[in-house]
């Protein structure tokens, strides 16, 4: 078993480019793959697709996450569940949103 704090890992979360998210690979299984997101006011990850499906947990802040059905708002707690090919992104509003994105099978599993 292991325990990760969630919190912790995104304090610690990197980025390549000061305008993009910083990402932390929390967990890496032949079947599953677990990603932090530490999305800035003003940041996002595009709208794209995943031949997997996608798990998001809303750990801290606030912002708004995008799918088929249009854009909805998310705070700490909420969970939003995207289907495998389903368009998705997410978008911090005011304040710095953290999710973490379990991503099911691992997406070279397929």
């Amino acid at each position: 078993m292991n325990v990760y704090d969630a919190r912790e890992l995104a304090a610690k979360a990197v980025t390549a480019q000061p305008n993009r998210p910083a990402t932390a690979l929390v967990h890496d299984s032949a079947d599953a793959r677990v990603v932090l997101f530490r999305i800035d006011p003003g940041q996002q990850v595009p709208v794209h697709t995943s031949a997997s499906t996608v798990l998001l947990t809303v750990v801290s802040g606030s912002g708004t996450v995008a799918g088929a059905d249009g854009e909805r708002t998310v705070r700490a707690g909420d969970i939003v569940a995207y289907e495998a090919r389903e368009p998705h992104g997410m978008r911090a509003g005011a304040e710095q949103l953290v999710i973490a994105a379990v991503i099911a099978p691992r997406p070279a599993a397929r």
